[in-house]
C-alpha cells in the first residue's frame, strides 16, 4: 500500500510521463518554441500582462472514494474504539483537467493531440515507469526540491492495484462551471480519472494466533473436527435480562441486580460491568439469586453496594463469566452474551423540608449516589420545572439548587444525570395495586 504522498506521486509520474512524450516526439522542432508541462491550478498557469508561452498542464481537480475498494478491510478497530483491529486502506480515484496554452496559432491544438494520444498509449502506470518518475537513477542528490525528493518514499509502485488513466466525457455544463469556478480563460482541456490509490497506515494492530487445531485429534492423529450437537438448551452462558430490584427498569447503588438465562453454573462466577464513554472495565463476583431456592442454572445476581465512587451513571455492558465443561468434558472459561443495564442516581437525602428566604427564594442541597464525574451535566426537575445546580458548594455526591420565587408547597424531587433520571414511582407492585410515586419529596415552607 501507499503513503499519504501518493496523491503527489501520481501527479508527479503523470507530468514526467507527458514530459517525456513530448520529448522523444520532439514537439519543440514542430512547434517551434519550447514546451513545459505544469501541475498548477488554471488561475496560476498564466501570469497578469505576460506572454501565454506553449504548455501543457495537468490539474488535479478532485478526490473520490472508489467504489470498489471502500469497504476493504472494515472495520479497524474494535467496538470500544480503542483497540486498532487492522488497517484499512484509503482507496481514491483522482480527477485530472489535462489543458493546453499557447499564444500562437495552432499550438495548443498540436499540444493536446500529442498529450492525449500519450495517455490513450499508456492507460497503465507500470511499476517501472513510477520507480523511473519517483526514484531517479543514478540519483540526483540535493538538486530536487524537499517535496520531490519526499515523493520516493510514496509506495506507489508497490501498491496493490496498478494505477490506470481513463479518460471521462464532461458536459459543456461542467466545463462553463470548472472554469467559472477558477475564475479562468477556456482553454482545450480533455479530462481523465487516475483509479485507484491506495493509502495505508502503518499502525501496530491487534494479531490472532493461528488455529493449532480443529477439535481433538483420532487415534490416527487425524482432526475430527468441529462437533455440533443441536439442541434447544444453551451450551455457553446465556444471558436473557438484567433485573433491577423492586421492579424498577433501572439500577442504583446498593442494588441487588438479578441476571436471567441458561447455563449460569459454574465455577468461579464473575460478572463484568463495562462502559466505554467512561473506561470502565469493573468484576464483580456473582451472587446467588434472591430467593436462594431458585436454580443455579438460570439465576445469578451481582451487587452494586459500596461502587459509588467507581461507577459513574450511565449504560454498562453486562457479561457473565464462568468456567464450565465444554463439548469434551473439560473445564474451560466461558464469557456470556452482553446485555445493557442503565445505572441511575439516587437521591439519598429525601424527603426534606426547605424553609424561603428572605427574598422569597428557596434553596435545595441534594445528595445523591453515584458521584459526578467531571464532564457530567446534572439538573433538578422539581415538580414539572427543571433547576439548574449553583457552581458554588458543588461536591462529587452533593448539589445546591436555587429556586427565585419558590411557591411554598410539596413537589416531587427527580435528579437528572445526562438524561438518565433518578427512580420516582413505586414499581414494586402486588396484584390489584395501583402505582404510587415515591417518598422523594421536597416541602417548601
Amino acid at each position: 500500500m501507499s503513503t499519504a504522498l501518493a496523491i503527489a506521486g501520481v501527479t508527479a509520474v503523470l507530468r514526467d510521463l507527458l514530459n517525456d512524450g513530448l520529448i522523444n516526439h520532439d514537439i519543440s522542432s514542430v512547434l517551434g518554441s519550447s514546451v513545459t508541462v505544469s501541475v498548477q491550478a488554471p488561475d496560476r498557469v498564466v501570469a497578469a500582462n505576460a506572454a501565454e508561452a506553449s504548455q501543457l498542464n495537468l490539474f488535479m481537480y478532485l478526490v473520490t472514494p472508489n467504489p470498489g475498494w471502500r469497504n476493504e478491510g472494515l472495520p479497524g478497530r474494535d467496538g470500544s474504539g480503542r483497540t486498532r483491529l487492522s488497517n484499512p486502506p484509503l482507496a481514491l480515484d483522482l480527477h485530472y483537467l489535462l489543458s493546453a496554452y499557447s499564444g500562437a496559432d495552432l499550438h495548443a491544438e498540436i499540444l493536446l493531440g500529442y498529450a492525449m494520444q500519450l495517455l490513450h498509449e499508456t492507460p497503465v502506470l507500470t511499476r517501472a515507469a513510477i520507480r523511473a518518475a519517483l526514484v531517479p537513477s543514478p540519483p540526483v542528490g540535493n538538486t530536487l526540491p524537499p517535496a520531490l525528493r519526499a515523493l520516493a518514499d510514496a509506495g506507489l509502485a508497490e501498491q496493490l492495484e496498478l494505477i490506470k488513466i481513463t479518460p471521462v466525457m464532461q458536459t459543456n455544463e461542467e466545463l462553463s462551471k470548472f472554469w467559472t469556478a477558477t475564475q479562468s480563460h477556456l482553454r482545450p482541456s480533455a479530462a481523465y480519472t487516475a483509479s485507484v490509490v491506495l493509502i495505508q497506515a502503518q499502525q501496530p494492530a491487534r494479531s490472532a494466533l493461528p488455529v493449532l487445531a480443529r477439535g481433538p485429534r483420532d487415534a490416527q492423529g487425524r482432526e475430527t473436527g468441529i462437533a455440533v450437537q443441536p439442541g434447544l438448551e444453551a451450551r455457553l452462558p446465556l444471558l436473557t435480562r438484567a433485573e433491577p430490584p423492586a421492579g424498577q427498569t433501572v439500577a442504583g447503588i446498593g442494588d441487588l441486580v438479578a441476571l436471567h438465562g441458561q447455563a449460569l453454573d459454574g465455577a468461579d462466577r464473575r460478572v463484568r460491568l463495562e462502559s466505554d464513554v467512561w473506561q470502565v472495565a469493573l468484576e464483580i463476583a456473582a451472587e446467588p439469586a434472591q430467593p436462594p431456592d431458585r436454580p443455579v442454572a438460570t439465576t445469578a445476581a451481582f451487587s452494586l453496594a459500596g461502587l459509588a465512587a467507581a461507577l459513574p451513571v450511565g449504560i454498562y455492558r453486562v457479561t457473565l463469566d464462568a468456567t464450565r465443561p465444554d463439548m469434551l468434558n473439560q473445564p474451560r472459561r466461558m464469557s456470556s452474551n452482553r446485555l445493557a443495564l442503565t445505572l441511575a442516581p439516587r437521591i439519598t437525602n429525601l424527603p426534606q423540608t426547605v424553609a424561603r428566604a428572605g427574598d422569597g427564594s428557596a434553596t435545595i442541597t441534594l445528595q445523591f449516589t453515584p458521584e459526578l464525574r467531571s464532564g457530567q451535566h446534572a439538573t433538578l426537575v422539581l415538580g414539572s420545572n427543571e433547576v439548574a445546580p449553583l457552581a458554588t458548594g458543588a461536591t462529587p455526591s452533593s448539589l445546591q439548587f436555587r429556586i427565585p420565587g419558590a411557591a411554598p408547597g410539596s413537589y416531587l424531587a427527580r435528579l437528572r444525570v445526562d438524561g438518565i433520571e433518578s427512580p420516582i414511582v413505586d414499581m414494586d407492585l402486588s396484584p390489584g395495586d395501583t402505582p404510587h410515586f415515591l417518598n422523594l419529596a421536597v416541602s417548601i415552607t
